[in-house]
């Protein structure tokens, strides 16, 4: 596992691009970078990341900006991404909003810095909790909730009123993370409002997100305290739902492994803090990133009527009349998989990762960098390279993750979970949900886009389409009316047959 280069002190999450990029003078920047504020011409604090993508598109493959005293250095050229992708020469670098997420998650295994012991332990203890094994006994579990969002759905198609994606998807996802991972049930779809867990979670990715645009964090007095407040109410939630389980017992979730699981080789466990923090860390990104997913996958669907089509017969033709798909069916859906990849190829929720430079190197024989020197990946633009992807990057087309044309393509330029020891864990998780939960929707209605709607994203370290909203249609005829079970041990059993399941990181 590599180091970062401050081992003796805290990392500081950031350093400036000048004491760590020898020739950062033949890396571009904006035009007209003013004095004192740097490059802040032209810019909206509400959406930095599309600013980077505009800057992207007209400064190349690796440039810089500058924010007040601090300078960042940004890349999206697939070699240049390939390169930092060597696992002997980088490694995660937890900077920008990440380390500003530290206060509520601490050494979780999202914002815990290279050098922390917990990161190895959490992930080595929590690994199994995605396997083949695991995911199955989760998959009863996701179709309980998809039902409480069909039954949400079909009341509001009956009423004849639309229904807002983005919303339902977060309720879906937060659902599905907190009852399969930690046996508790926010009763999202019975809520008027977004369940307070939700208002404090979404408000510490603002304020976080906030940090970055501001050059002394005291401007930022009342919404610091608000931040203070949404993560003790964080805590508190998650010691509440701790204190229950050690009362009542588990079944082998992924809280029971954080308890009672401890290290294979070295016997340790999980301190009570690092368990709450490793809580939350799970409830926000196992949730959070996965709603964005589903919800740019469904504006995609909506606006191009022909795919929709094309993979609602796929699953008629893979599930058939069965009443709920097996876990072994979600698999088989390749067609409805290559729409959730190419809505994540354009609108990656989780939108950039940074890497950090381990020893004095040089990136991609140009670019010198001294040990601890960092970048930005976007992984947007990356995924948009119209050298990798072809002139027409920008246009929606799953059939570019057709099996041949992903062989075709060099390695390290898709890469919406991360990249290396520290990539998503829940990456099958999340896919597994995401797909099945896009064939049980296909299969129940047509999709009907507001002709008036375009796409706005809006940002708080994660993306989600703004103010989506689809009309539904009832479908008729096979496999149409099929609803997933009320209640999980009404499921299926599941298949005996067994495949790997990759192992990632976070």
């Amino acid at each position: 596992m590599a180091e970062t280069t401050t081992r003796a002190a805290e990392p500081r999450g950031f350093r400036s691009a000048e004491l760590g990029w020898p020739e950062l003078r033949r890396i571009p920047h904006p035009p007209r970078r003013l004095p004192l504020l740097g490059d802040v011409l032209g810019v909206n604090r509400a959406t930095p990341l599309q600013d980077s993508l505009r800057f992207a598109r007209q400064l190349g493959p690796i440039y810089r900006r500058k924010a007040f005293n601090r300078e960042f250095v940004f890349v999206w050229g697939a070699d240049l991404v390939a390169d930092l992708a060597d696992e002997s020469r980088f490694a995660k670098h937890v900077g920008l909003g990440v380390a500003n997420l530290r206060p509520v998650a601490g050494d979780g295994l999202f914002t815990a810095y290279n050098h922390e012991p917990n990161w190895q332990l959490a992930h080595d203890v929590l690994a199994p909790g995605f396997s083949r094994e695991a995911m199955e006994a989760y998959h009863p579990m996701m179709l309980a909730v998809a039902g409480r969002l069909t039954d949400h759905w079909d009341r509001e198609q009956a009423a004849g009123r639309s229904v807002d994606v983005p919303g339902d998807m977060t309720k879906l996802t937060l659902e599905t993370i907190a009852r399969t991972g930690f046996g508790h049930d926010f009763g999202s779809f019975e809520r008027d409002r977004p369940h307070p867990f939700v208002t404090a979670m979404v408000g510490t990715l603002t304020y976080a997100q906030r940090l970055n645009s501001v050059p002394f964090p005291a401007l930022l007095r009342r919404a610091a305290q608000r931040n203070a407040d949404d993560i003790a109410y964080l805590n508190r939630m998650v010691d509440d739902l701790v204190r229950a389980r050690r009362t009542a017992g588990g079944d082998g979730d992924l809280l029971d492994r954080m308890l009672e699981t401890a290290h294979p080789e070295t016997g340790e466990r999980l301190s009570p803090e690092n368990v709450r923090r490793q809580v939350i860390t799970f409830l926000v990104a196992g949730h959070e990133t996965t709603s964005g997913a589903l919800s740019f996958a469904l504006h995609y669907l909506s606006r191009h009527p022909e795919v929709a089509a094309r993979a609602r017969a796929e699953v008629d033709r893979v599930w058939g009349s069965a009443a709920v798909p097996g876990y072994d069916q979600v698999a088989k859906l390749r067609y409805v998989r290559r729409v959730l990849d190419e809505s994540l190829r354009l609108w990656p929720t989780a939108p950039a990762f940074a890497r950090e430079a381990v020893q004095d190197t040089v990136l991609a024989g140009r670019h010198p960098m001294r040990r601890g020197a960092w970048t930005l990946v976007l992984t947007p633009m990356l995924q948009r390279d119209p050298e990798v992807w072809g002139a027409d990057a920008e246009r929606f087309d799953p059939d570019r993750f057709d099996p041949k044309a992903v062989r075709s393509r060099p390695p390290h330029v898709f890469k919406p979970f991360g990249t290396g020891a520290r990539a998503c864990i829940g990456r099958q998780f999340a896919l597994h949900e995401a797909t099945l939960v896009l064939g049980l929707l296909l299969r129940r209605y047509e999709l009907r886009a507001d002709p008036g709607y375009r796409l706005s994203v809006t940002e708080r370290l994660t993306l989600m389409p703004e103010g989506l909203r689809l009309h539904l249609e009832r479908r008729t005829g096979s496999g149409a009316t099929a609803a997933p079970v009320a209640d999980p041990d009404e499921a299926p059993a599941a298949s005996e047959s067994r495949c790997p399941v990759s192992r990632a990181g976070d």
